[in-house]
């Protein structure tokens, strides 16, 4: 196990590679000119020019590339060209806000398409197989920005009962420690925080965890039919054993397997997706920060960004990989 381990964090190396590669390219190949962007239309020429400059964008592309590996290499962010301040303070300042919201998300969509999905299989062909899975095929297709502004108008315009964005009331206080405010509120005893956190989370929250909850209801409900039908179920039916128990302990642990590679790869997908969702609700994380550094044209800030949202990828991935020894012994690393 530790030698797989180590041998997917040197694996990592070349996948970071080319995701540098892929986004400086992509991101030079964007029409317009930076510098106007960031100085403005009424910018004269020569300020454009001195800006490019200071920017090195008159560097030839290899140049440029390498002065930007060069400081990842090192540690080295860099700084944000809009506003100054430090790429890497900024991102963890931003980090825990993503964090937050995506396990959220996660813990909402895992929770409900797990169930939705077991007793979808356990009850094939009845009302409740068929509305949910008709409910999943619409979480699959709505799109995140529509939900996102149907729920605002619904919820906070007409209702008033959930803030329309933000993540936590200017007149709360909270004594932050870790970042994560449902946490700290929790550390602290801070209940009128906790409640005003967890009001902030529900609507992007069920936003950003509508489609992969739609996902692993159905990929829960094919798995579970798979092995409901499997030698060793009808036994456990025939040795009179409690339905909860053949269901729960002994078909949901065999189908797992392909539900925990959906969770996976949703939880990396969710850490970069989360862009739409953030930008809307207003929520200072990860996503709103590269929307509005891309607006901005921000070259170093999308860049870092979005070469630490694939490192959190891939080690998400490897949790997902060292996971499934847990629910499948049979698998071996060696």
């Amino acid at each position: 196990m530790v030698k797989y381990i180590l041998r997917r964090l040197v694996m990592l190396i070349p996948v970071l590679l080319g995701v540098s590669i892929l986004t400086f390219s992509l991101i030079h190949l964007i029409p317009g000119d930076p510098a106007k962007s960031m100085l403005g239309e009424k910018s004269t020429e020569s300020q454009l020019e001195q800006l490019r400059e200071e920017l090195g964008l008159n560097d030839p592309y290899i140049v440029q590339y390498g002065r930007f590996a060069g400081s990842i290499l090192q540690g080295d962010l860099g700084e944000s060209v809009k506003s100054k301040e430090d790429i890497s303070i900024e991102i963890m300042n931003r980090l825990p806000a993503t964090m937050e919201l995506t396990v959220f998300a996660m813990v909402l969509a895992i929770s409900i398409g797990i169930l939705a999905g077991v007793i979808a299989a356990v009850k094939q062909y009845s009302w409740f197989d068929n509305l949910s899975m008709t409910g999943a095929l619409f979480g699959v297709s709505l799109p995140i920005f529509w939900l996102g502004l149907m729920m605002i108008w619904f919820f906070s315009v007409q209702l008033n009962i959930l803030p329309a964005s933000g993540r936590i009331s200017n007149n709360i206080e909270l004594n932050s420690i870790t970042n994560f405010y449902l946490l700290d509120s929790i550390i602290t005893g801070n209940w009128a925080a906790f409640k005003d956190v967890l009001s902030h989370l529900i609507m992007p929250g069920v936003a950003l965890g509508t489609i992969p909850m739609a996902i692993i209801a159905r990929m829960t409900r094919s798995s579970m039919l798979e092995v409901m039908k499997q030698d060793y179920i009808r036994t456990a039916n025939a040795k009179g054993l409690a339905r909860h128990l053949i269901v729960f302990q002994h078909a949901l642990k065999n189908a797992f397997l392909p539900v925990l590679t959906v969770i996976g790869l949703q939880f990396g997908l969710l850490l970069g997706g989360a862009v739409l969702t953030e930008t809307i609700f207003s929520w200072p994380g990860i996503g709103r920060y590269v929307y509005l550094a891309v607006m901005g044209r921000d070259y170093p800030v999308v860049q870092s960004t979005i070469l630490i949202i694939a490192v959190i990828f891939v080690i998400v991935n490897l949790i997902t990989d060292i996971l499934y020894k847990y629910f499948d012994p049979r698998i071996s690393y060696d």
